[in-house]
C-alpha cells in the first residue's frame, strides 16, 4: 500500500460526510466530486464501502429515488451522528495537520 493510500485511508470517511453534509448525493456522484476535489486515485469501489460502514454506523441514511437518467439511485443523507462525527474528526483534523504542517514547512532538504 502506497503512503499517499494509508494517509487517505485516515481522513476519507471526513471527506465523505463533509461531501454528504454538503448536500445528499449518490454513489456515483460522490465519487466524481471526491475526484473533483483532488482526490482522483478514490475508486467507486473503496467509495461503496465506506458508504455502507457510515450507514451501518448511523452517520448517514440512504433513501431511494427515481432517476431521469434510468434505475432509482439511492441518495445519502448526514445524520444528526453523522454531524457530531464530522465535527469531531474535523476538530481532530486541525490538531494534527497544524502541528504536521508546520513541521514540514520547517524541513530544508
Amino acid at each position: 500500500m502506497s503512503i499517499r493510500s494509508q494517509l487517505l485511508k485516515g481522513v476519507l470517511d471526513g471527506c465523505v460526510l463533509a461531501i454528504i453534509g454538503k448536500q445528499p448525493v449518490y454513489g456515483y456522484e460522490l465519487s466524481k466530486k471526491l475526484r473533483e476535489a483532488g482526490l482522483e486515485d478514490v475508486s467507486e469501489g473503496t467509495v461503496y464501502p465506506i458508504l455502507l460502514r457510515l450507514q451501518k454506523n448511523g452517520m448517514i441514511r440512504g433513501e431511494m429515488h427515481p432517476s431521469m437518467y434510468g434505475p432509482n439511485r439511492k441518495y445519502y443523507y448526514l445524520t444528526e451522528e453523522g454531524r457530531k462525527a464530522l465535527a469531531e474528526i474535523m476538530e481532530e483534523w486541525n490538531k494534527i495537520s497544524r502541528p504536521v504542517d508546520r513541521l514540514f514547512r520547517a524541513f530544508k532538504p
